[in-house]
């Protein structure tokens, strides 16, 4: 496996799995962002904004982790490969990136996710009624120190 800078021309395949990825961990909440949305979010606001790295196999990206200085706000696999330490490998390198700690938000319904979050150490802190997400769904704060 292979973590390199994210680029514009991974937009497309980091859209697709954005999507994905959320449709098959939570499939309840209803996703306010079409594919062509989600693109244009990746490439004007994510890339220029935030470091994005993106985990390959064999040359394909199969996952990617967007970071900002004390805070993980993506971190998405291509179904496939879940639980195969992909994401254990992004997580690794954003704690080395962050030894001061991390946040993060969680979706409540994310049982996935927050088993994960969870497994690596992130304690949650604060539980949040979806008013402040576009997606109106509860949310949790974790924190990893």
């Amino acid at each position: 496996m292979n973590i390199r800078s994210a680029t514009r021309d991974d937009v497309a395949t980091l859209a697709a799995i954005d999507l994905a990825a959320k449709r098959a961990a939570m499939p309840t909440i209803a996703w306010p962002r079409s594919e062509a949305e989600v693109r244009w979010y990746i490439r004007e606001r994510l890339l220029p904004a935030e470091r994005v790295v993106v985990a390959e196999i064999a040359g394909e990206v199969v996952g990617y982790m967007a970071t900002e200085p004390g805070w993980i706000e993506q971190l998405y696999l291509r179904q496939d490969v879940w639980r195969q330490e992909i994401g254990s490998a992004l997580m690794a390198r954003a704690k080395a990136e962050n030894p001061g700690g991390l946040r993060l938000r969680c979706f409540q319904v994310n049982a996935r996710g927050r088993a994960f979050y969870e497994r690596h150490g992130f304690v949650a802190e604060a539980l949040g009624d979806g008013s402040k997400n576009e997606e109106g769904a509860p949310d949790i704060l974790y924190v990893w120190r």
